[in-house]
C-alpha cells in the first residue's frame, strides 16, 4: 500500500511517499519500522496508543484503531500536527 510520509518523519524514510504491506493499521506500522527503524515510536507510544499529535487517514476517514483493516490497494495519510507560537 502507498504511505504518504509527512516532513517531520521524512528523516527516517527520505521521501515523501513509500510503500508497506499489512492488512492492518497496526501490521502496516510494523512494516515500516522493520524497512525504516524507529519511525513507529514517533507515531505510538509505549502503551500501544496513537500519539496525540499523529493522525491517520484511509479512505477519507480517520483511523483511531491500530487493529483497523486495511485494504493492500489503499493509500495511507499519516499527518502530524506541528505547534508553536
Amino acid at each position: 500500500m502507498k504511505v504518504l510520509i509527512p516532513s517531520a518523519l521524512r528523516s527516517y524514510t527520505t521521501h515523501g511517499e513509500v510503500e508497506a504491506n499489512g492488512a492492518t493499521l497496526a501490521s502496516v506500522l510494523a512494516d515500516l519500522d522493520r524497512r525504516y527503524p524507529g519511525i513507529r515510536f514517533r507515531m505510538i507510544d509505549e502503551q500501544q496508543q496513537i500519539r496525540a499529535h499523529i493522525r491517520f487517514f484511509y479512505a477519507s476517514a480517520q483511523l483511531r484503531d491500530l487493529a483497523q483493516p486495511l485494504d493492500a490497494n489503499g493509500e495511507l495519510i499519516i499527518v502530524q500536527a506541528l505547534s508553536g507560537g
